[in-house]
């Protein structure tokens, strides 16, 4: 059975005395372990990248980038190889897995920039014969923890603007699914990242409490689910550590009684049940305005979802593949087993389809007259479950969304450009879509909710990223004459 250790100055590294299983989600079968680092083991990885990360932030910032440009050819020429160890891990189809790929790349691509992004500022004669300059100096050595249901992307998105920013980088990836990470820290150094500035930590909590606590890391990135992201940030931040920890969503997605319904219905049907429901993106709820936009809107995803072919990710017949474990499957199926005590009208009840398979499948589901009270609204799912919520008009629809402790991504469908440009301004979420169900930014823009979704005041990559991975340095220069008298107790003036 194959064995995953870590990576860790250009080198596999580690015992392996405490260790997890990996599994292939669509046979249920193991299909390696993977070792656990210990607290000693984290610090020693932060001491290999710490020793690293000087010569990576003294390299000449043109030298860097080129290793950005050689980084996203090696995506592209294995993007099958990374799709395959996505499919084989976490059970997305290999085209989702292909797309991820392509979404990570983008940052790669913003991060090639470097030479722009890293430029500061200056002021001459703020002062007599006073000039001002900033400067964009690296934190040093960072933590990203990732989630299982990205395994690339966001590896990606944290890692190419850290590294670009001149940072080492302790990567800590899901447990859940691990190789991918390992053949990321292969490219990477292939690109000319030097051994020992990018590495690769499995393990558990222990080993990210080790990383939180860890005195040589100076920033930590996190996406995850809302209680770990906010104990993340509580123990990182209470250790001076910059932090930007993203959490869970309840993402809504509201249909206007004007709005093309086929065009929503097919939107619904792919931002819910897409990756198996399994992306803080995911449309979970959909607000439907008016009962005959409820009742026509439905109608239109039943007919689409019952149709959609669930099977192993690598079978090119497969729409969605199968959920990441046998527990969370059982999770997700108990919210629509639920559902009917409270109120709910289960419409497709995906816990009915049965499998040929020892797989982690399970169905779709379409949940209607929902409210806000029940469990299957209020919890974060995470998995494919779409709920319906009717209300009366715009106010009460924007009302609903405001009022709920996740803020991540929302979007409207309409036809009316009016009722869309009061949208955007009514919501309270961080990221919003016109007639577009999945509104994630592309590279050059930056990723994140606010409310319960984002803990921390930097976003993902694109901009902000920059910021987080930098400390600005302001210097102030005078160069006096000679001759001129150095003795002046006032306080400084610009003048």
């Amino acid at each position: 059975m194959n064995r995953i250790l870590h990576h860790v100055g250009g080198a596999p590294f580690g015992e392996a005395a405490r260790s997890g299983a990996v599994f292939n989600p669509a046979t249920g079968e193991q299909s390696a372990t993977v070792a656990f680092a210990s607290a000693a083991e984290v610090d020693h990885v932060v001491e290999v990248a710490t020793a690293a990360q000087v010569a990576w932030q003294q390299m000449g910032l043109v030298k860097r980038a080129s290793v950005f440009f050689a980084m996203r050819q090696l995506l592209i020429k294995h993007t099958d190889e990374i799709a395959a160890a996505i499919t084989a891990e976490h059970g997305k189809v290999l085209a989702d897995a292909a797309g991820e790929i392509s979404r990570g790349i983008e940052n790669v691509e913003f991060a090639a920039g470097l030479v722009n992004l890293l430029k500061g500022e200056h002021s001459t004669q703020v002062a007599s014969g006073v000039d001002v300059h900033t400067l964009k100096q690296p934190i040093g050595v960072v933590a990203c923890i990732t989630p299982f249901n990205f395994p690339a992307m966001v590896p990606l998105w944290m890692s190419a603007s850290a590294l670009a920013t001149g940072n080492a980088v302790l990567l800590k990836p899901s447990e859940k699914d691990p190789s991918t990470a390992m053949i990321l820290a292969r490219l990477w150094e292939e690109a000319g990242v030097p051994p020992g500035v990018f590495n690769v930590v499995h393990g558990d909590k222990e080993a990210v409490d080790a990383l939180l606590d860890s005195p040589g890391i100076g920033a930590v990135s996190f996406v995850g689910s809302t209680p770990i992201a906010r104990h993340i940030y509580s123990r990182a931040a209470a250790a001076g550590k910059r932090v930007q920890a993203l959490g869970g969503a309840k993402n809504h997605m509201i249909v206007m009684p004007d709005a093309d319904l086929d065009s929503a219905a097919d939107a619904a049907v792919n931002a819910a049940y897409g990756s198996a429901g399994e992306r803080c993106m995911a449309i979970s709820v959909l607000v439907a305005v008016g009962d005959a936009t409820a009742d026509a809107v439905v109608a239109k995803i039943r007919s689409r979802a019952q149709s959609l072919t669930i099977g192993a990710g690598t079978d090119p017949t497969s729409q969605m593949g199968p959920l990441i474990t046998r527990e969370h499957r059982d999770r997700v199926a108990s919210y629509v087993a639920g559902a009917p005590a409270q109120g709910a009208e289960v419409v497709l009840d995906g816990t009915a389809t049965e499998f040929d398979s020892e797989g982690f499948f399970l169905g779709v589901s379409l949940v209607d007259r929902v409210t806000p009270r029940m469990s299957v609204y209020t919890d974060e799912i995470f998995g494919p479950v779409l709920s319906v919520v009717r209300v009366d008009d715009y106010d009460q629809a924007v009302s609903l969304i405001n009022a709920n402790t996740f803020a991540n991504g929302t979007a409207i469908f309409t036809r009316d450009g009016a009722t869309a440009r009061r949208f955007t301004a009514d919501i309270e979420v961080g990221m919003v879509g016109i007639n577009v169900p999945l509104p994630v930014p592309i590279g050059a823009y930056s990723f994140g909710g606010w409310k319960d979704s984002l803990f921390g005041d930097s976003h993902i990559y694109g901009p902000e990223s920059i910021h987080f991975y930098t400390r600005s340095k302001v210097v102030t220069t005078r160069w006096p004459e000679p001759s001129e008298s150095q003795i002046d107790l006032g306080f400084p003036s610009n003048h």
